[in-house]
């Protein structure tokens, strides 16, 4: 069921939540996103990342890629920011076309990690999705990445279990994943 979207310039959207404003990606974002793209940690988890991420690949996610998840209410990625500065990225996926609501995904900057910046934005953005009538928000991470796992239920998502083999590397192997949830009811 897609979200209800009507009225909402997704554009300029920002979701505020007690420390933290999630805002579009802009270019004050390009070179705290290449840093933060550059940690190991980052580079595993996040395959779809290029390898080596550089400044340029910064930009075209902030200007192409999310730029135009954004025009076409497809997507919605926030750059995350306490006190002014870049601390994570969350976003929504499949805002109109995922079978389980929209998927949400984050990172934390390596800079700005065990602070709860990430379990605070995702529940706040899961919150804004159910707020536009997503019956649900569902997210994944790697069976192996057990900082994620913590965020998710931290941040009020319920283990629903593990989904085999849908995860994919750069090197062509691929992994179990545990599927979260959160429901409006």
């Amino acid at each position: 069921m897609p979200l209800d979207l009507t009225g909402v310039d997704l554009a300029t959207e920002t979701v505020r939540t007690a420390r933290l404003v999630l805002c579009a990606p802009a270019e004050r974002h390009v070179d705290p996103i290449t840093r933060a793209c550059q940690d190991p940690g980052n580079q595993r988890w996040l395959t779809s990342l290029p390898s080596p991420y550089t400044r340029d690949d910064a930009a075209e996610f902030v200007h192409g890629i999310a730029a135009r998840g954004r025009e076409s209410r497809t997507d919605l990625p926030f750059a995350v920011e306490a006190g002014g500065e870049l601390v994570a990225m969350c976003g929504l996926h499949s805002l109109t076309t995922g079978r389980l609501g929209p998927e949400l995904g984050y990172w934390t900057a390596p800079w700005a990690r065990r602070r709860g910046y990430a379990a605070e934005a995702a529940a706040g953005l899961a919150r804004w999705a159910l707020a536009h009538g997503a019956p649900r928000v569902h997210l994944y991470t790697d069976v192996a990445n057990t900082a994620s796992q913590a965020v998710a239920r931290r941040a009020g998502f319920t283990e629903e279990g593990v989904v085999r083999s849908c995860l994919h590397y750069r090197d062509g192997s691929r992994a179990d994943a545990v599927l979260f949830g959160l429901v409006a009811s």
